[in-house]
């Protein structure tokens, strides 16, 4: 699904290469993916891939955590998904599905390999990134620098900031993280809050 009519858009909507590989997978799923971005957006967030509610849907982070994402950012549901300024590029635009034991699959490495690139150069007016998880913080930082891990890269958001902020997943699955590391609320989103206002605000 796509909500911009841009021939790039359209033409990762209408993209089918992972449709075998799905198909093998334990949710046994098509394609789907989920398309959010306009050439004028100053905000990009950057994440891993839609999950099961979300390919249903059709909108990125229409879930629980999609508000914790905008608890986080302190952003309204309206602003969140306003595409002339906010921009959702994952690393995989289609829901991966589940392993035979429940568990979420990687985005696979074929769709950024084929996308990422091109969205990125559709997208100059860019002026902050929030990067979601692993995979995203490793695409846009660099393998070298996010080799400690999510916790570690995250640590080092002064190093990125106020160009781009890593966060870890808004995923119930997260909350322990959150409690072992209260830096995370009491030091980088107040920052990363106020830049996203500056920035949406044309500062």
């Amino acid at each position: 699904m796509t909500a911009d009519p841009s021939p790039l858009a359209r033409e990762i909507a209408a993209c089918r290469l992972c449709a075998e590989g799905f198909g093998a997978t334990a949710t046994a799923h098509a394609p789907r993916p989920v398309v959010w971005f306009r050439p004028g957006a100053r905000v990009l967030i950057a994440g891993q891939a839609p999950g099961a509610r979300v390919h249903e849907i059709g909108r990125p982070f229409a879930d629980p955590s999609g508000d914790r994402l905008r608890a986080w950012l302190g952003i309204t549901e309206a602003g969140f998904y306003d595409l002339d300024r906010v921009a959702v590029v994952p690393m995989a635009f289609c829901f991966p599905g589940y392993d035979a034991k429940g568990s979420d699959l990687p985005p696979p490495r074929r769709c950024a390999e084929t996308w990422r690139t091109r969205v990125m150069e559709s997208l100059p007016g860019v002026q902050v990134t929030f990067l979601i998880g692993g995979h995203a913080q490793a695409w846009h930082l660099g393998r070298a620098v996010t080799k400690g891990g999510v916790t570690a890269t995250v640590a080092s958001w002064r190093d990125h900031a106020p160009r781009a902020f890593p966060l870890p997943h808004p995923s119930w699955r997260n909350t322990a993280w959150l409690r072992r590391n209260p830096w995370f609320e009491a030091e980088l989103l107040p920052v990363a809050r106020a830049r996203l206002r500056e920035v949406l605000d044309g500062n």
